[in-house]
């Protein structure tokens, strides 16, 4: 027999094995005997790792927590949910989708308002990044964002999103957090946050996409460019001049639309961040923009009116000769 005939067979041995000791235990659930159930389920956990069968432990736990989870046993469930974290770390497993996913169908399962799910995710997330220090892989992160969509937790999903790469996924749920939470007037500011946000974290690609789905799906959002609303005439400048890296743009779109910007005290502050990320802006020691802005010459824009379309005409042939 080959070396790898053997190693299937052994692979083989080993999933029979694994199956029939999850009869056992399933049947000890099934018949309400749980204490007993969990403490097998550690026992076994515990010599699986010190024999190194890291892929049966994992399997085991996980099976595990899904079946106490069935029978609404919250504790012994986020127990092995746990233990299915601790397997990965010690046997320095790799991200994969597949694990991810299964991460994400715990997360789901978990009372809502427990520590434990708090723990799971926060460890889960660390476990992610391989050691990178980051915030979390983008997959994962979008895969908790969808389940806290789901359960409506608008604010958690919205973080979760922010971390991902799924800025359609994001514009979406903006959508119908803004329709189900928010006030008409702010239908602009659901989404001008979330574009300042991702740019922040130097994520383009997922700004441009969620303010054209969010544009172009929430119903209250005449089709543009240009908007009604001034703010979304800003990201959508602010956007093109990322791209450009004009620092004069940028200065005179800032100055252009501060009345809408001091609407939130928070744009300004992601705006010091953009600058510096995008056109080149040094460090400052103030949180306010009006700094960056007395650097300038910008008397003859002050004298325009905010949005006006002779603004936008001489914005545009700015952006234009980039």
């Amino acid at each position: 027999m080959s070396e790898q005939e053997s190693l299937r067979c052994s692979s083989a041995r080993n999933r029979g094995g694994v199956q029939r000791v999850e009869g056992k235990l399933r049947a000890s659930v099934e018949k309400g005997d749980y204490y007993e159930a969990h403490q097998m389920y550690r026992t076994l956990f515990f010599r699986y790792m010190s024999q190194g069968k890291h892929a049966e432990a994992r399997e085991l736990m996980y099976n595990g927590a899904l079946l106490f989870f069935s029978y609404n046993q919250q504790n012994s469930a986020a127990d092995l949910s746990m233990l299915v974290l601790e397997v990965l770390e010690k046997s320095e497993t790799k991200v994969e989708d597949e694990i991810l996913e299964c991460l994400a169908n715990l997360f789901s399962q978990m009372d809502q308002n427990s520590p434990e799910r708090v723990a799971f995710v926060s460890r889960a997330l660390k476990w992610s990044t391989g050691g990178s220090g980051k915030l979390g892989h983008p997959k994962l992160h979008q895969l908790l964002a969808v389940t806290l969509w789901k359960e409506q937790n608008y604010s958690e999903s919205r973080y979760h999103f922010l971390h991902s790469s799924d800025g359609e996924g994001c514009a979406h749920m903006l959508v119908e957090y803004s329709a189900s939470r928010g006030f008409c007037s702010e239908v602009d500011m659901f989404v001008a946050q979330a574009v300042l946000q991702f740019l922040c974290l130097k994520n383009k690609n997922s700004a441009s996409v969620v303010f054209s789905t969010y544009t172009e799906k929430h119903p209250s959002i005449e089709r543009g460019p240009p908007f009604v609303q001034p703010l979304l005439n800003f990201i959508w400048f602010l956007l093109l001049a990322v791209d450009g890296g004009k620092l004069t743009v940028f200065t005179v779109l800032c100055e252009q639309y501060q009345p809408s910007l001091k609407r939130d005290p928070m744009y300004n502050e992601y705006l010091d961040r953009i600058g510096q990320l995008f056109f080149g802006v040094p460090p400052k020691q103030s949180p306010s923009y009006g700094g960056l802005l007395a650097t300038f010459e910008c008397d003859a824009t002050k004298k325009l009116p905010e949005a006006s379309a002779s603004f936008m005409k001489v914005l545009q042939k700015l952006l234009d000769k980039m």
